[in-house]
């Protein structure tokens, strides 16, 4: 079994969360930087690593993933909590810098959150990253959009 290198687990948090360039000797300019955004979804019953799960309907709820763009500024470096400049620790994670709300206040029930996931589109498209929350939460009609506060969004990549 092979292990990811410190600086592959920084270039890839780097190209994909944090909008740059993937920075690694003979990648082709088509490499480029990652998604511009990714988006934040909720589950009622979560997925697996090859998908699946149960998202929180979007129909007549105000559910919608969160959109946060890939940027230095919304994803900390690896190095430090709250870090905007590019990573160079040895960790392998990042965390939200700011806190991300999901959908807005619940025109209806959404059930019970067990989970998140981290997608490359605002709808469909494919599950990057997944987690079961440490403690789930009922969204119940008049409830106000879940939110997590800076750094509560935790990614880690090999390590």
């Amino acid at each position: 079994m092979a292990h990811m290198s410190d600086f592959l687990e920084n270039k890839l948090i780097d190209w994909l969360l944090r909008g740059q360039a993937i920075g690694i000797t003979g990648a082709s300019a088509a490499a480029g930087t990652g998604p511009t955004s990714v988006f934040i979804g909720l589950f009622t019953a979560n997925p697996s690593d090859a998908g699946g799960g149960t998202e929180v309907s979007t129909s007549g709820t105000a559910y919608a993933r969160a959109t946060v763009a890939s940027s230095l500024a919304n994803w900390a470096g690896t190095q430090a909590a709250a870090s905007t400049v590019a990573s160079s620790g040895t960790s392998g994670t990042t965390s939200n810098n700011a806190t991300i709300t999901v959908g807005a206040t619940a025109t209806a029930a959404w059930g019970t959150i067990t989970g998140i996931g981290i997608f490359d589109a605002v709808t469909g498209g494919n599950l990057l990253f997944w987690a079961p929350l440490t403690v789930s939460k009922t969204v119940n009609s008049g409830d106000p959009a879940p939110t997590f506060a800076a750094a509560a969004l935790s990614i880690q990549i090999d390590n």
